[in-house]
C-alpha cells in the first residue's frame, strides 16, 4: 500500500485589508505551504470569500486553495458552479471546493440580518446533498436536469468547463451520520474540525469515531477508502497553540495522524510572536515529517 501524502495546508480569515492579506498569501506560498483557505460568512465584517479568491488566484502561482466552508444558504448550486468554473480559470486549475451544510442560525447571525430561513436539521442535509450532487454533475459538464425538491434545473449547462478533469476537487465537510455519508458517496476529500467546546482528548476521540464511520460507508457503496483523503482543521485549544512551538505543533500533528488523518489545516499564527515558529515548521519540521 503506497503510503499517503501528507498535506499542510492555512486558513486565513479575511480580517485585512486587500494589501496586507496578499503579503499573508504570498508569504504563506513561498514557505512551502500546499493550500490557503478563506471562511465563508457574511459576517463579521469580513472580505467577501469568492471574490477574494478570486483576486488572490492572481496574486500566487503553485498553492492550491479554496473555502473552509462555503456555505450553501448564500448561493445557489448552479451559480456557484458557475464561480468555481471561474476561480478554476484565473487559478489554472488550483482550486479545491471546500463545502458544507452551514452553522444553523443560532450560530451564524446572518440570517437574521439577511431575512434568510433557518432551515432545520434534516432539510439542511437534504439541500446540501442536493447541492453536492448538482455540483457534481454541472462541474463534470453535462447537460443537467435535476429533478430537486429544493433546486430543480431544466437542461443546465455550464460553460466554460473546469480546468481540472473530470473536475476540481470536492472537500466535503461533515460530523455527523448523513452528512458524513454524502461525503463518502461524492467528495474527493473529508474534512473535520471534531466538534465544538470539546477538550482535546474528547475532540480526537470524535474524529476518530467520524474517521472509522466513514470507512464503514465508503464499504458500505463498494469505495477503496483510501480513495477519500481524510482532512483536519486544527481547531479549539489545539488550534490556539499549534504554533506556540515546534515541539507543540509536532505534538498535535501527531495526534491527528494517529486517528487517521493525513491533511492539516491550521490557522495563520494569531500573533506576531508566533510567526518564527511558524516559519521553522514550514522550512525544517513539515519537510522533515514528509520524509520519515
Amino acid at each position: 500500500m503506497t503510503k499517503p501524502t501528507l498535506r499542510f495546508g492555512i486558513m486565513t480569515l479575511q480580517d485585512r485589508l486587500w494589501s496586507a492579506e496578499v503579503e499573508r498569501w504570498q508569504r504563506i506560498e513561498a514557505l512551502g505551504f500546499d493550500s490557503i483557505w478563506l471562511a465563508d460568512h457574511f459576517y463579521p465584517p469580513w472580505l467577501e470569500a469568492w471574490t477574494l479568491l478570486a483576486a488572490l488566484a492572481t496574486t500566487t502561482t503553485r498553492v492550491r486553495m479554496g473555502t473552509l466552508v462555503t456555505a450553501i444558504a448564500f448561493r445557489h448550486p448552479a451559480m456557484l458552479a458557475k464561480q468555481i468554473v471561474t476561480v478554476d480559470h484565473i487559478s489554472n486549475g488550483r482550486l479545491e471546493i471546500g463545502i458544507g451544510a452551514g452553522a444553523p442560525g443560532a450560530r451564524d447571525t446572518s440570517y437574521g440580518m439577511l431575512g434568510l430561513a433557518d432551515w432545520p436539521p434534516s432539510e439542511r442535509v437534504a439541500r446540501f446533498r442536493e447541492v453536492v450532487e448538482i455540483l457534481d454533475f454541472l462541474l463534470r459538464g453535462e447537460t443537467t436536469t435535476y429533478p430537486g425538491k429544493y433546486y430543480p434545473l431544466n437542461e443546465a449547462k455550464l460553460q466554460p468547463h473546469p480546468v481540472q478533469k473530470p473536475r476540481p476537487p470536492i472537500v466535503v465537510a461533515a460530523l455527523g451520520a448523513k452528512m458524513l455519508e454524502i461525503a463518502a458517496r461524492y467528495a474527493d476529500v473529508w474534512n473535520s474540525y471534531g466538534g465544538r467546546n470539546m477538550p482535546d482528548e474528547e475532540m480526537m476521540a470524535s474524529l476518530r469515531r467520524q474517521n472509522e464511520q466513514l470507512d464503514a460507508y465508503c464499504a458500505k457503496i463498494g469505495r477503496d477508502p483510501q480513495t477519500l483523503r481524510r482532512s483536519a482543521l486544527i481547531y479549539g485549544q489545539a488550534g490556539r497553540q499549534v504554533f506556540q512551538s515546534v515541539d507543540i505543533f509536532e505534538e498535535i500533528i501527531g495526534r491527528y495522524r494517529e486517528v487517521g488523518f493525513t491533511e492539516f489545516v491550521c490557522y495563520y499564527p494569531f500573533t506576531e510572536t508566533e510567526l518564527p515558529v511558524f516559519e521553522r515548521v514550514a522550512t525544517e519540521v513539515i519537510p522533515r515529517l514528509r520524509q520519515e
